[in-house]
């Protein structure tokens, strides 16, 4: 049986639903905390509870307001560590800094790994994520870290839609490797689309499609999208080239405002995405859905409790983790 006695969830400013869920699905109610955001920028944070000689769980990820959740983190672990916390685990469903990898052109700073370091030395001891970027990336933090993966949820949507016909298409040949492993998931072929990026703008341009779609639905994965210029442009290449349905999967969903109008007047019919990310531009929005990977992160908490794999979670999703996932969401399929 999960004991829960010794362990406090807070969430921050950008987890306070995800935290929510997380909670729900432990059957644990969420610390009591707040934030205040000054008039001058400056941000403010307070623990409202004891959280001496406990264990420590902020759920927060680094996504729409990247500058602001990095260091309201830094405030947190500052806090918890001064209040005598035994451990503090940082739950950053997506790190949004993780796209700042490398040093790929001239005097550039590798902010994935200032913003690794920052974190470690702010007070936290552990980290829990989804579907980092790059997985190299999880070589930047000394402490240990749990790297979940949104597929085991997506391709259950998908099981359930229907994959008659279909194809798994991936945006680039960079992320080929994780689309085959969709595509193996699903028992689909795989095509590739072939695209070139000049600039920082968010736009990129898809030159050539490699692989059969003609007359075939097509499913998009992708680990994100900010402007949906890959996501757009790739579909108008595949319907160009024959293709019939075209849906899109997402690990995490930080599209624009412009985006979202990008996709409505786009080929695509659908956007599946995780909850990593709280994302009010696709409230309401038609094409839009998500599910909830909450009950992902809080099974990995009580199987580290429990002193179970958290591994074998990915090589059959618990039922009751997947259909805690469609709950929450309000996804019905």
């Amino acid at each position: 049986m999960f004991e829960t006695a010794n362990i406090s969830i807070f969430a921050g400013s950008g987890g306070r639903t995800f935290a929510e869920r997380m909670c729900a699905y432990m059957g644990k109610p969420l610390g009591s905390s707040e934030v205040i955001t000054f008039s001058e920028g400056n941000t403010f944070v307070r623990i409202n509870e004891t959280v001496r000689d406990r264990d420590v769980f902020l759920v927060q990820p680094i996504g729409m307001h990247s500058n602001d959740e990095f260091v309201e983190i830094l405030f947190w672990m500052d806090a918890f560590k001064r209040s005598s916390a035994l451990s503090c685990t940082l739950i950053m469903p997506y790190f949004g800094y993780g796209k700042g990898d490398k040093k790929d052109e001239p005097r550039v700073s590798i902010r994935a790994r200032v913003c690794a370091e920052s974190m470690e030395l702010a007070g936290a001891d552990r980290f829990v994520t989804m579907d980092l970027h790059a997985p190299q990336l999880q070589g930047f933090f000394k402490r240990p870290m749990d790297h979940l993966y949104a597929m085991p949820m997506l391709t259950e949507v998908i099981k359930r839609e229907g994959t008659e016909n279909m194809v798994v298409v991936s945006p680039d040949a960079g992320f080929a490797k994780q689309a085959r492993k969709f595509a193996d998931a699903l028992r689909l072929p795989i095509a590739i689309g072939d695209k070139t990026r000049t600039d920082h703008t968010e736009n990129a341009q898809v030159l050539e499609v490699i692989g059969d779609v003609k007359d075939k639905n097509c499913l998009i994965v992708d680990d994100f999208t900010i402007s949906g210029g890959t996501l757009v442009n790739l579909a108008e290449s595949l319907r160009a080239r024959g293709a019939r349905d075209i849906t899109a999967l997402l690990s995490h969903n930080i599209i624009s405002e412009q985006g979202v109008a990008r996709i409505n007047a786009s080929p695509i019919q659908r956007v599946y995405s995780t909850d990593t990310v709280e994302n009010p531009n696709i409230v309401g929005q038609e094409k839009f859905r998500t599910v909830s990977v909450a009950p992902m992160f809080a099974e990995t908490i009580m199987r580290y409790y429990n002193y179970q794999s958290v591994n074998s979670m990915f090589s059959e999703l618990p039922e009751n983790v997947v259909e805690a996932g469609f709950r929450l969401a309000g996804l019905e399929i």
